[in-house]
């Protein structure tokens, strides 16, 4: 079986900026400048996590909360730890 990490973010749709940020207690954020508007902020949401963890956009998928600023977030072939060294940039 594959490794799959499973995690939740908060995403900010329509910010000034693409970026993912963590902070104290290791909440994950996501910040898009697409609007919630036709999926647009969930394809962007995936693209920026894609960059961000090296992976394929086709190994990422949103669990739940496809309607939502809270989202699961799948990835294959990545362990949760490595989801979140990748984030820090501790890869």
């Amino acid at each position: 079986m594959k490794t799959k990490a499973l995690f939740d973010i908060t995403v900010a749709p329509k910010s000034s900026r693409s970026e993912i940020r963590i902070d104290e207690s290791g909440n994950i954020k996501v910040y898009l400048n697409s609007p919630p508007v036709d999926g647009k902020a969930n394809s962007e949401c995936i693209s920026v996590l894609s960059k961000k963890l090296k992976v394929a956009k086709s190994n990422i998928s949103i669990e739940k909360g496809e309607q939502g600023r809270k989202k699961r977030i799948s990835v294959i072939g990545l362990s949760t730890d490595e989801v979140m060294k990748r984030f820090r940039g501790e890869s």
